[in-house]
């Protein structure tokens, strides 16, 4: 096999994300040829595909695109943070997300099958997946409608790609304020709008928890049903992003921060690469 010089196995590690023995070992067998190389790889990768199913990304990145009456966000998802801020890695999310707007869905499997380039979209993922060699999926889709929209996207390092993705939907023309909430969005994590769109047997659980504890303690009957909802409340504060304390004042809840400034959210989503 021919000596390869580092400079031949960063290029090609950047041009693919590969890591960096088996960018080493594909130059010596292509005898320095970087094209050659790229084929051993993804011949490689094409090969070691059933072997990844069953590995864990944990990595990844979060991207939106913004229409005229809709945003689209997705995750894409791999193993490592090498690979998370990989150039060409970022490309295919980009690709991705491209194929699934076109293709107007917000369903991961009908977002897969989506054309891209004259394949699927999980034609795409696997391809770019064989040459990279790491695992990589479409891990989650979201699609918010309404009339105007708050983006928020948050990097956990400035050497990654976005990290948590935040999109809000919103009446109103205080644009600096729903942008504030959808910051709020990214640190509460809020799993519904308001209370009234928590589930009844979500509520009815937690109601059931909080009372079996409430008498474990000991609290005299008369004064149950009001350790109960107070205890109710502190839940609907947690979950329901009108109910929570305001991250920038938590004097104030979220209800009433969107009130003074005239703002209605109507929809929201958040995705966090991971979780």
């Amino acid at each position: 096999m021919t000596a390869v010089s580092m400079a031949a196995v960063k290029e090609l590690r950047e041009r693919l994300g590969a890591g960096m023995v088996d960018s080493k070992k594909a130059l010596e067998k292509a005898n320095g040829n970087i094209e050659k190389a790229i084929e051993i790889l993804r011949l490689k990768g094409a090969k070691g595909v059933a072997k990844r199913e069953g590995r864990t990304t944990s990595e990844g990145l979060i991207t939106i695109r913004e229409t005229d009456n809709k945003v689209v966000m997705i995750e894409l998802a791999c193993e490592t943070d090498f690979v998370a801020k990989n150039q060409k890695f970022i490309d295919l999310g980009e690709k991705v997300l491209d194929a699934i707007v076109k293709a107007d869905t917000h369903c991961v499997t009908r977002s897969l099958e989506a054309d891209a380039e004259g394949k699927t979209v999980a034609e795409l993922i696997n391809d770019e997946a064989a040459i990279i060699g790491e695992k990589i999926e479409l891990r989650r889709v979201a699609e918010v409608t309404g009339d105007n929209f708050a983006v928020y996207l948050h990097r956990t390092s400035k050497d990654l790609p976005p990290q948590v993705g935040v999109v809000v939907a919103y009446e109103g023309a205080d644009a600096e304020t729903a942008r504030a909430i959808a910051q709020h969005i990214s640190f509460a994590d809020p799993q519904y709008l308001s209370r009234e769109d928590v589930p009844a047997a979500e509520v009815d659980k937690e109601r059931d928890i909080v009372t079996e504890i409430a008498k474990s303690e000991g609290k005299p009957e008369v004064a149950l049903p009001k350790i109960i909802e107070g205890r109710l409340n502190g839940f609907f504060k947690n979950v329901a992003l009108l109910d929570q304390p305001y991250a920038r004042d938590n004097k104030l809840s979220v209800a009433q921060v969107v009130a003074e400034a005239g703002v209605k959210v109507t929809a929201f989503a958040r995705f966090k690469v991971g979780a």
